[in-house]
């Protein structure tokens, strides 16, 4: 049952972001997100220290992920905690 919320969230989420007249995720940052959700369905929740174990140690980990959102990372793990 969580996973559905999770799931109905995240695409009210990337939506709302797609459609407003900000920036666009690309592909890439989209394949983040994707397993940003995944993780929060399976573990509730995510830290910036679970950005350094599977799965996204096997994608750049911590890293990539400031790479590809920079300064809004952390907004972004607070925003699809909620």
């Amino acid at each position: 049952m969580y996973d559905k919320t999770v799931d109905a969230n995240f695409k009210e989420r990337v939506f709302r972001q797609n459609s407003g007249a900000g920036e666009k995720f690309t592909e890439e940052q989209m394949s983040w997100l994707h397993m940003i959700k995944e993780h929060i369905a399976s573990s509730i929740h995510i830290e910036p220290d679970d950005l350094d174990l599977t799965p996204f140690d096997a994608h750049g980990g911590r890293g990539k992920m400031w790479q590809l959102f920079g300064e809004r990372m952390g907004a972004i793990i607070d925003e699809y905690c909620e």
